[in-house]
């Protein structure tokens, strides 16, 4: 018999999930609301599966996580948090977590990793109960935990578009299971309407020849938004267009937003109910990173949009830093893309240049909007900006690159810059190509107290500086950019 040890200081949600499990028919579950009365409990026994809260008073999650792990290192733990952020997926996993899931989590969703954690410890035990008559069962069931793991990997360090993913999801269907075409397929589940997005294997028809099959597989199509399940067909006669067919739903909550498809047309290797469930499990982990990603980009959009805020109540006391902000983040972006930077990179710095001057929130107006050159105390206060801003960004580790490009954005080549004195390659290439566009925009720009530079001779005011305040390398792609 299994034993789940389910730790919240929240009854109701405790309820919530101990009633869930139950529901699938396993009775020996201990429910706790603290980190204190769970170690007490696991001191004295052992639990196949853990599920605790991240937020509770007088020990959170991670906490009692470390200290699980202590006692029982072989432990297996999801934490449940509705708090969710990098930094607590990251110190979960850190810490040995071999899961993490969100409120409001779907009970479907706590389900399957439940006896996903479950199955291994059944395994495990196996092994050790029966280790000579079950060689072969375990030899198997490693090589499905194995498959399994691998599937998440691969889902996990998939990057880059949706369409990325979904190119990443249709090539590993293919991997795992032996099928001669595989599509992916979304769907409009409110007007019954599907939309072929990826095939591979269609002897190199595409899309367009996906559409002559679709009235074929409609009937298979509807069975699954109807049931919700994943299902294997295999032909009934000589005239079916499949010999064999397995369709899986994409969900996010709840919802079916793609149905994965693998046919086999000529092959006689009809789908197994292993396959099914290496499918499955790869649709299931697509549609939680797919989930994740939209609150990921929720959750950075926020935060940007905050950080936006901060950098307009700068703008309306200095219209000047308004202008200088928008027109320094084109000029680094696109002296980035002239260098061939990655998208990431150019990302990173598109940011740092919107939020390069943040820092100046704390410069006193009579300093910030003086009309007349600066005296030598008034410069130095202006020159604390970068490090003003780094602090502002220090509390948000996705900004962890960001804050130090505004750090640095203001040191030089020969080492006689500030914050820091950095020189050469000692300060970061994003901060380099700022410093430069930052440069060139604070020289054209009219100033209350002087007419800005013709661009003729901010460009060869840059070209003067290459080697003591400037990286000749970044020189040259800006003024080839803006030629």
């Amino acid at each position: 018999m299994h034993s789940i040890l389910i730790v919240d200081d929240d009854s109701s949600t405790r309820t919530l999930i101990a009633d869930a499990i139950q529901a699938e028919g396993i009775e020996m579950i201990t429910e706790v609301e603290n980190g204190f009365q769970a170690l007490e409990l696991i001191s004295k026994k052992s639990f196949d599966l853990i599920i605790s809260d991240l937020k509770m008073p007088g020990m959170n999650g991670i906490e009692l996580l470390h200290k699980i792990k202590e006692i029982h290192p072989a432990a297996s733990v999801i934490i449940i948090t509705g708090y969710p952020s990098i930094d607590v997926s990251i110190s979960a996993m850190k810490y040995g977590a071999v899961d993490f899931l969100t409120k409001p989590f779907k009970i479907d969703d706590l389900i399957f990793k439940v006896k996903i954690y479950l199955n291994e410890k059944m395994i495990l035990t196996d092994r050790e109960l029966d280790i000579k008559t079950n060689n072969s069962r375990l030899a198997e069931k490693v090589r499905e935990l194995s498959t399994i793991s691998y599937i998440y990997d691969s889902i996990e360090k998939s990057g880059g578009s949706n369409d990325d993913i979904f190119d990443e999801i249709v090539a590993l269907a293919m991997t795992i299971a032996p099928g001669e075409i595989c599509s992916l397929v979304l769907v409009d589940e409110e007007n019954l309407i599907f939309h072929p997005k990826i095939v591979k294997g269609y002897n190199g028809g595409g899309i367009a020849s996906l559409d002559a099959l679709l009235p074929f597989w409609k009937p298979v199509f509807n069975e699954v938004l109807e049931t919700r399940k994943a299902l294997i067909r295999t032909a009934m006669s000589k005239d079916d267009p499949y010999k064999s067919f397995l369709c899986v739903p994409l969900m996010i909550r709840n919802r079916i937003f793609g149905l994965l498809n693998l046919t086999n047309q000529e092959s006689d290797n009809c789908f197994t109910q292993r396959d099914l469930n290496y499918i499955s499990s790869l649709t299931t982990r697509a549609s939680l990173n797919l989930e994740n990603r939209i609150l990921y980009e929720s959750i950075f959009t926020s935060i940007i949009d905050t950080f936006k805020s901060l950098v307009r109540s700068i703008h309306v006391r200095d219209q000047y830093t308004e202008r200088h902000s928008v027109n320094v983040t084109r000029l680094s972006v696109i002296t980035a893309q002239s260098m061939h930077l990655s998208t990431s990179e150019i990302e990173c710095l598109e940011i740092s240049s919107i939020l390069h001057d943040i820092g100046k929130i704390a410069i006193p107006d009579s300093i910030l909007l003086k009309p007349c050159g600066l005296t030598d105390d008034e410069y130095n206060t202006i020159k604390t900006h970068p490090e003003i801003g780094e602090n502002i960004l220090k509390s948000i580790k996705l900004f962890e690159t960001e804050r130090k490009i505004v750090r640095h954005h203001h040191e030089r080549w020969d080492g006689k810059g500030y914050p820091d004195g950095l020189s050469g390659e000692e300060i970061p290439r994003l901060s380099r190509i700022l410093s430069v566009a930052d440069a060139y925009d604070a020289m054209t720009s009219d100033r209350p107290y002087r007419k800005g530079l013709p661009v003729e001779k901010a460009i060869a005011e840059l070209r003067r500086n290459v080697y003591t305040q400037f990286d000749k390398e970044v020189v040259d792609a800006f003024i080839a950019t803006i030629q």
